[in-house]
């Protein structure tokens, strides 16, 4: 019985009867016990039914009718810098790409909690440039830089108390916390830690929701290298390690949406490695390990590039790049937090660099990077499953996907 049916029995019942009250059960025939039980139903359905139906009103009023867009690049053949554009939630629709900031190789953004400012790794001069952004015109005003440390910045992030910018050095394997000015602007380090091992990659770095812990994965040790995080020093700790499988090559790192579990890619083995992740220790212990690939396809090289979970917290997505060209989609099971292989998509897809998935779970927008575009997909809330919108946008050699509210 659909909504219409059972609002329309729910009506006839209610005409018809002798009575608007429920008779009392110790007096009623089964025929009226009967249509006492099915008015019961009726109620506590329309109750269910209204409460979602406000809900989800108030869940999709929360958010914009439009979001910026930045994409971080690698300059040169057509790129200047930073690029933004507006993407539309009524149909998925994007504004051309403009210049908000000319830079060089800004691979990897990162917003202010306050979002008055925004941060990028400079990868071919291994530094760190801080912008201040105009929220009228989303363009952006460079403030300053300061060097990384290290050969090949290529990823990183804003402590939650806004005070520091964490970054991962990919050449020698090393990390970097610089504390931030009140006007935003970067200071001199305050942290910096070389990691150990004959192959050293740091690919990326995390902070755990509690801003206690920061997890750097260093794709050349197969490990993430867990340090205790001091946000109020800016001060990296060593605390520990998490020992991936041989080969896998960690890279990227998402937290689900209450921070208890995380998802790691293997960039050199195709894989998907799901933690628990225990607070109070600062701790990863493996659950799963999955392919990123169909089931059937024999691996002829490739790599992923990025992990994302959607904001529900339902879904997981890996990017697999050339030969595969697709993203991986993966359903988290809510009770058990086990991961299961539901699709790929690979439609309009090409070296997917990056991808992200903006603030209401709508729309998935991926970074073609050698295509010169980023596409969109919108997202079936039921299955994870991703459907082509027909919507893009021209961005040279893209790498990174951010959202900023455009209100």
């Amino acid at each position: 019985m659909n909504h219409a049916e059972i609002s329309e029995q729910f009506n006839r019942e209610t005409t018809n009867s002798d009575t608007a009250t429920f008779p009392d059960s110790a007096n009623s025939s089964p025929s009226r016990l009967a249509l006492m039980r099915r008015r019961s139903f009726l109620i506590l359905y329309f109750a269910v039914m209204t409460t979602s139906a406000c809900t989800t009103t108030r869940y999709q009023s929360d958010f914009p009718d439009k979001f910026r867009v930045y994409f971080g690049t690698y300059s040169g053949k057509g790129s200047q810098g930073i690029y933004q554009c507006e993407l539309s939630l009524k149909d998925g629709s994007l504004s051309p790409a403009s210049l908000a900031a000319e830079s060089s190789d800004p691979s990897f953004l990162a917003f202010h909690p306050s979002k008055e400012y925004l941060y990028a790794v400079n990868e071919n001069t291994a530094r760190i440039s801080a912008f201040a952004i105009d929220r009228a015109s989303g363009n952006l005003t460079f403030l300053n830089s300061q060097p990384s440390q290290g050969g090949a910045p290529c990823h990183l992030v804003v402590d939650s108390a806004g005070r520091n910018v964490l970054a991962a050095n990919y050449s020698g394997g090393s990390c970097i916390s610089i504390p931030l000015e009140p006007n935003g602007q970067l200071s001199s380090r305050s942290s910096f830690q070389q990691h150990r091992g004959i192959k050293k990659n740091g690919h990326s770095i995390h902070l755990d929701q509690a801003n206690r812990y920061a997890l750097c994965c260093d794709l050349g040790l197969d490990q993430v290298v867990i340090y205790a995080f001091d946000p109020n020093r800016g001060t990296l700790t060593p605390h520990g390690a998490f020992d991936t499988p041989k080969g896998t090559g960690p890279r990227h790192f998402a937290w689900s949406p209450d921070g208890k579990r995380a998802y790691i890619n293997g960039e050199a083995n195709l894989t998907l490695i799901v933690c628990d992740y225990d607070a109070a220790k600062g701790t990863l212990k493996q659950r799963q390990v999955l392919s990123t690939l169909p089931n059937g396809i024999v691996r002829q090289g490739g790599s992923t590039a990025e992990t994302v979970v959607d904001p529900s917290g339902k879904f997981v997505y890996v990017s697999n790049r050339d030969p595969y060209h697709s993203i991986a989609i993966f359903s988290i099971d809510p009770s058990s937090g086990e991961v299961r292989a539901v699709g790929h998509q690979n439609a309009g897809i090409k070296t997917p660099r990056n991808f992200a998935i903006e603030p209401s779970g709508q729309y998935m927008l991926v970074a073609n990077q050698s295509g010169g575009d980023v596409i969109v997909f919108r997202i079936d809330p039921a299955t994870g499953n991703l459907t082509p919108t027909g919507h893009g946008v021209k961005v040279p050699n893209p790498v990174c996907v951010r959202f900023m509210d455009a209100r």
